[in-house]
């Protein structure tokens, strides 16, 4: 994990909306080549960001009281866009690269690419790809790639992405994450390689894909496909106390007054008698005679509760807020894109799959181990003996998604919402009498508004082809089937 002063020189070439390259392409005023090496400081502290409150409300760690939030009681409607500009930005990169004869930041691209489309496709299912990635050729009514041709080349490019780096020998200027470090790097893609393939895990039957077998072929070939092997490998951005560099919750008010833990989420912890609940939350003030490391001292809002029962629960000092660090600490934890402790689940998870052959319960245990380190829990001890806390062998899915769950706490954006929403674990409450959408957690997002002015053919086209029911939360994507 790498400190990222250098971030600030970024904000004095580039900005970070389209809108600004585009300009940058077409005024002749200025100059129109940007340093590569600029270009990947922006795109990486767009990808590392991924803290997010509202994945916190709907993945059922958080709860909010300042009103009725769409992301808690599952009433979302449309999502954005918004990461074709960092498609866009990432093509420029790739540009950039090309003009310095320079080939290491278009294989870097691969992977921003990748990552970003996964990203859009995940929101809505059908996305634009094949014609969006590309800010020259001035396709404004691009088609809707399917998810399968979406994942199909993802995996192509960072499977390549891998290989490349491996045999490439060029300096890596402008990287905050791993400071040019190339095996490092070669890590992260291979890591995140096998998350995306899990992703894909009802789809094992797709030979275009081949699950299982890429799968297999990196775990079995380290050598070639290096993984990440600790901690210290983390895709993670590190946030130092200076302006625009410091934790994206720093000062927020909103999270001082109004968020606090869910109770289900409070429950599980306390029932697992988990050390990281003192780390993720503060006293309930009605328990302040209590021990910090009395885990009667903490309690929670049910996130599916009538708004006005958890307000008036909070108002009486009944619930934990979050604890202070995630919004006096300018620093606080690293933001991870993916870390060393959510790949031990993926490889528990796959092994109980068949896909690889291994022990589940010992990359289930070691995932444990890492996320206590990443929150400076040392002694693990007692927590492991437990026989709560060890590998279900009846249901060990749950297990794992339950511990992941516990890890990925306000970290690595929507990824343990796309996680439940595969899995059906952990369970996730709507029973509480304040949920919308019939009590149901919706499996996606709708198109934005502006795609049926700009684009109503092949919106419509894509519509069709995947769901019955038309543009709808509840309609099932072609990965979830």
């Amino acid at each position: 994990m790498k400190k990222f002063s250098i971030y600030i020189l970024c904000a004095i070439f580039f900005t970070v909306s389209c809108t600004d390259i585009e300009e940058l392409q077409d005024d002749p005023n200025r100059a129109t080549a940007v340093s590569p090496d600029l270009l990947l400081t922006n795109i990486q502290t767009l990808a590392f960001n991924t803290v997010s409150l509202n994945s916190a409300l709907a993945s059922r760690y958080l709860a909010f009281t300042d009103g009725v939030n769409e992301n808690q009681y599952y009433n979302w409607q449309q999502a954005s866009f918004a990461n074709y500009d960092n498609i866009k930005q990432v093509h420029k990169m790739i540009e950039e690269s090309q003009n310095a004869e320079s080939e290491v930041y278009a294989i870097l691209g691969k992977f921003f690419n990748s990552y970003f489309i996964t990203e859009l496709t995940l929101v809505f299912g059908d996305v634009p790809y094949s014609q969006a990635i590309g800010v020259d050729e001035q396709i404004y009514a691009p088609v809707y790639d399917t998810q399968e041709e979406i994942f199909l080349k993802v995996l192509t490019d960072l499977k390549s992405a891998s290989n490349e780096l491996a045999a490439n020998d060029e300096l890596i200027l402008g990287d905050v994450i791993y400071n040019g470090d190339k095996l490092q790097w070669q890590k992260l893609i291979n890591s995140y390689y096998l998350r995306v393939l899990l992703m894909l895990s009802n789809k094992t039957d797709v030979a275009s894909l081949n699950v299982v077998g890429r799968f297999k072929e990196v775990v079995d070939n380290p050598s070639k496909y290096p993984l990440f092997s600790s901690n210290n490998d983390n895709g993670a951005l590190t946030f130092v106390n200076i302006q625009n560099n410091r934790y994206p919750l720093f000062n927020n008010n909103n999270l001082q007054t109004a968020y606090y833990l869910e109770e289900s989420f409070v429950n599980k912890l306390k029932t697992l008698e988990d050390p990281r609940l003192f780390v993720f939350a503060e006293k309930m003030p009605s328990a302040s005679a209590l021990d910090e490391t009395d885990f009667n001292a903490y309690g929670g809002l049910y996130g599916s509760a009538v708004f006005s029962d958890n307000a008036a629960k909070a108002v009486a000092g009944n619930a934990s807020r979050i604890a202070p660090r995630y919004y006096n600490d300018p620093v606080n934890e690293s933001s991870l894109l993916i870390g060393y402790a959510e790949l031990q689940f993926i490889l528990a998870e796959a092994v109980t799959k068949g896909w690889i052959s291994g022990d589940a319960s010992a990359y289930y245990t070691e995932g444990i181990k890492a996320s206590m380190e990443f929150y400076g829990i040392t002694n693990t001890d007692d927590y492991l003996a437990n026989p709560n806390v060890q590998l279900n062998a009846t249901n060990p899915i749950e297990s794992i998604a339950t511990q992941k769950h516990i890890a990925l706490f306000l970290n690595t954006g929507w990824q343990m919402f796309y996680d439940q929403r595969r899995t059906g674990y952990p369970e996730f409450n709507v029973d509480g009498g304040g949920t919308l959408n019939e009590a149901r957690i919706p499996k996606r997002w709708l198109y934005p508004t502006s795609e049926s002015t700009n684009n109503p053919k092949n919106l419509e086209e894509a519509i069709n082809r995947q769901f019955t029911t038309g543009d709808n939360i509840n309609s099932q994507m072609w990965i979830l089937k």
